[in-house]
Parts: structure tokens; sequence; C-alpha cells
């Protein structure tokens, strides 16, 4: 029997039943850790064929504890999580689910942004403390925005801060033609009010000292891309001295930590990485998933969206 591992904890929590249908095939569903322990995981991951994955890691460990692994699905768009070059020295093909997410990342991004610069979560909090001093915030329509990651979701976002007027430019260095101002990530930051990240992550902080540096004063930064995109301590610092006004994020370096430099920090707001998390983004998500399962495991076809191993530079 195809035996099928599932370690997104969302997977097949909407309206629809995506574990079902791969049932109906024939194919065994079992449910896995979701941050990929491997003491824990290790025992499923020998029998699995397939592997509809979360944001947690997936290294060559894993990847050798799991002879028979033909297909890993990832839930959701990124795959940094992902040890590309050894699944493909393995033989195992990688998948994601691109545009599922789209809409609802690109809507809690707006959210967080118009939270950051209407200063939504501190007046509640000043509020219910009794202070009910008005607290002057800035319009989006006045706002130069500027997104680093013009993919799908950047172009979302783009598309959604135009709609109330903003002016928008746009830094991505494997793009080359769009419909707003390209420029460096340098010029960006020092003519834009709001950056938003939608960048994959790198190997070292995008947004660091020098970056923050070059900002406009009282700029607003959002990321609702990947936590290691922040230098973390550096945006604490940057928003103590009032150079930065504001900091949105759905994403930390470390998601599961009691602690970070940003809680103590004035104007912050964070969600628990949940701007993917609407029902019918859960829904689509989950039947993208399944359905690679399906297409490659019981059905020997090609996947939809495969994801090729990664460049020499990345």
């Amino acid at each position: 029997m195809t035996v099928v591992v599932v370690s997104s904890r969302s997977f097949g929590s909407g309206c629809a039943d995506p574990e079902a249908r791969l049932r109906e095939a024939g194919v065994e569903v079992r449910r896995i850790p979701s941050d990929h322990d491997l003491a824990r995981c290790g025992p499923q991951l020998a029998d699995a064929d397939g592997w509809i994955a979360g944001t947690g890691p997936i290294r060559g460990e894993h990847l050798r504890a799991a002879p028979r692994l033909r297909l890993v699905a990832r839930y959701g768009v990124g795959v940094d999580s992902v040890d590309r070059a050894e699944a493909a020295a393995r033989g195992v093909l990688v998948t994601n689910t691109p545009g599922a997410n789209t809409r609802a990342v690109a809507e809690h991004t707006l959210a967080l942004l118009l939270g950051a610069l209407r200063h939504v979560v501190a007046g509640d909090r000043a509020v219910r403390a009794g202070d009910w001093a008005p607290r002057r915030g800035r319009e989006l329509a006045d706002c130069r925005v500027g997104i680093v990651g013009y993919g799908a979701i950047g172009r979302a976002v783009g598309r959604l801060v135009a709609a109330f007027g903003a002016e928008v430019a746009a830094h991505d260095p494997w793009v080359t033609d769009a419909d707003v101002d390209l420029v460096d990530l340098d010029t960006l930051a020092a003519s834009c009010d709001v950056l938003s990240l939608h960048a994959p992550a790198g190997d070292r902080p995008l947004v660091d000292t020098a970056l923050l540096g070059r900002m406009r004063p009282g700029a607003v930064l959002v990321n609702t891309a990947r936590g290691g995109l922040v230098d973390e301590a550096a945006v604490a610092t940057a928003l103590r001295d009032g150079r930065l006004a504001g900091f949105a994020a759905d994403v930390l370096a470390d998601e599961h930590g009691a602690s970070s430099p940003l809680f103590d920090a004035p104007n912050v707001t964070v969600t628990p990485h949940v701007a993917g998390q609407t029902v019918q983004a859960i829904d689509r998500m989950g039947a993208a998933a399944a359905d690679e399962c399906l297409r490659v495991l019981v059905e020997g076809r090609p996947p939809r969206h495969p994801v090729p191993p990664p460049r020499a530079e990345e």
C-alpha cells in the first residue's frame, strides 16, 4: 500500500477533506509531528512513499530515514525548509502549492500594514488601560510602498495598496519586467515610507543595521515572508531610537521561542504565522498537495508544480 505521511498541522482542517481523497484512492495516511523530530518521526518515515510537509525542516537525516520516499509535497509555497539538493540526489521530487495562499497572505499583509500605520493594536491596549489619548496615524494613500520580492504575493500586495492610492515600487533581482518601478534594495529603502518583505530567506538578514540606516525616518516595516530576513535586534534598536515608526510581522526568527528582542521594543505587532491560514487557502493548499500525491504516487504522472534543485548561487 502507498503510504503518505502528513506533518502539516492544518492539512484537512478547512471545509474540504483532502485526506478522504487520498484514502479513497487506496493511500494510507499517517500523521507525524509538525516539528519533524526524527526520534518520533523515524518509524513512520521508514514506510513513507510521500510526505505532505508543513514548515518544519526536511534535512538529509530525514531523507535518509525514508528509503521509499518519492515525493515531498510542500503544503505551501516556500521550500527553504527542504534540503532540495539532497532530495534531488536521492531521486525525491519536491513540489509546492503556488498561488494557493497568495490572496490570504496579501490580505494579512495589508491588515498588518494598516494596523501599523493607524496604531490599531497600540490603541486597543491603551484604551483597555484607560488611556484615550489620540494617536495620530498616516494614510496609506500618501505613502510610497516598497515591496521586496515581487513574486505572486508581492504583486498581490502591490495591487491592494495601489487600490488605496499608494505609490508602489519593488526590488527583486529575478524580475526584469514589472508594472511598477524596479530599483535596487538600497534605493527602495531610502525612497519608501513602508517596506514590505516577500522574499525567500537567505544566508543573512536583508534588513540589518545598514539598511535600516538608509530607510526614511518614521518608516514602517512589515514582514510576512521569513523571520530570517530581519535582524531583530537591529530592528528593536531602530524602534527604540524612533527611526523606525513601526514593525509588524507574521514571522520571527525563532517562532517557538519564548523571547525576542522585538518583544520589548515599542510599536511592534506580531501574529503567529497565520497569514496563509484562511479556510479558503487551507482548502486550496490541501487539494493541491493531495493532487500531487495522487498524480505522482498513484497515477504515475509528473507533478503539476515541481520545484527544481537549487541553483549554484543559492
